[in-house]
């Protein structure tokens, strides 16, 4: 009976290995927010770096900061594959950064140098990398919708198993061809997910403003399309929603809708003073609710981090943005005769 009750305790035990794999799960998930954080990070100083280049003249034309934007592109790409693609608005260097592009050559084309991605002649909002499968950068407000849903067609067609991520502003939803889009994507069940980037202001309007209905992600609703408000100010919420939403388009069900409630902290463009909001209210987002000091606290509770480590990153991330410039300011600028090429006539 003595010998019977022992082997029952025994068969309750776990399995040796069972506090292993779950710190080898926790390790595996503080190397990801690690990850994380150097991307938003690197973005972050690119950012503020742009913001500086062009009050000294060095960046002209237009320039869209992502600042305070951080967490919801570098979710989306973190729950992304290889052979999906992604196309965005003029709001664009926090996507290019993200999906892999190199600092040097985004710098290069901020600056109007031939090194750049578009050889000089696309700047801020027109950047291309047909290798990271990166589709614009796109100043038409909305039009990147329609082309993406172009891109998911391509994906089903080819029958790839890719998924189109095409991001959108709260201003730029309120566009008719948003809704053509929409209405074609769900009538052909094409993978795509419309991110929503709601930062609360369509240049200087707030939302409440300017749309009838401020639930964003249920625009799709009369179109069959399922949609999800995220807090786009936690990556870890980011990267959760983008990995159910993709499983929703690669089921071959159709069309996706993510809400992502975020907040720039800057003017609309480098000419918006943003005299629309209080510095009061920038100023508390800020303090509550940053996606970078989040991660960062969320790291220090871990075993594999420390004030050191962080300032370590931060000065290797700005040491290579330092270096981005100086390949910039070094490159040449196109060639007068380029200016024709890459042009359908």
């Amino acid at each position: 009976m003595v010998r019977a009750q022992r082997i029952a305790v025994k068969r309750k035990r776990p399995p040796k290995n069972h506090t292993n794999k779950n710190l080898i799960a926790s390790s595996v998930q503080n190397n990801d927010l690690l990850g994380h954080y150097k991307k938003m990070l690197l973005i972050r100083r690119f950012e503020e770096k742009a913001g500086q280049l062009y009050g000294m003249g060095i960046i002209g034309g237009f320039c869209h900061l992502y600042i305070g934007q951080e967490a919801i592109v570098v979710g989306m790409k973190a729950a992304s594959q290889n052979i999906d693609t992604v196309i965005t608005s003029y709001r664009d260097h926090g996507h290019m950064l993200a999906y892999g592009m190199d600092p040097k050559r985004v710098m290069a084309e901020l600056a109007g140098r031939e090194t750049g991605y578009s050889k000089g002649k696309g700047g801020s909002m027109h950047m291309f990398s047909r290798e990271r499968n990166f589709f614009g950068g796109h100043g038409i407000v909305g039009a990147q919708v329609p082309l993406g849903t172009g891109l998911a067609f391509a994906h089903k067609y080819n029958e790839d198993g890719g998924v189109c991520h095409a991001y959108c502003g709260d201003g730029a939803i309120n566009q008719g061809q948003v809704y053509e889009a929409f209405n074609m994507a769900s009538l052909w069940k094409l993978p795509i997910v419309y991110v929503i980037e709601n930062n609360k202001y369509g240049m200087g309007t707030s939302v409440e403003r300017a749309s009838a209905t401020t639930e964003l992600h249920k625009r799709g609703l009369s179109f069959g399309i399922p949609g999800k408000k995220v807090n786009g100010m936690d990556v870890s919420e980011v990267r959760g929603a983008a990995i159910e939403a993709n499983k929703w388009c690669r089921k071959g069900k159709g069309p996706f809708i993510l809400e992502m409630e975020t907040y720039r902290y800057r003017g609309h463009s480098m000419s918006d003073p943003a005299k629309y909001r209080s510095k009061e209210e920038v100023a508390k987002v800020r303090k509550e609710s940053d996606p970078i000091d989040t991660i960062k606290n969320q790291l220090l509770k871990t075993d594999i981090c420390d004030e050191e480590l962080l300032r370590s990153i931060d000065k290797k991330t700005k040491t290579l943005i330092q270096e981005a410039v100086e390949f910039a300011e070094n490159s040449q600028e196109p060639n007068p005769n380029e200016l024709y090429n890459d042009i359908y006539l």
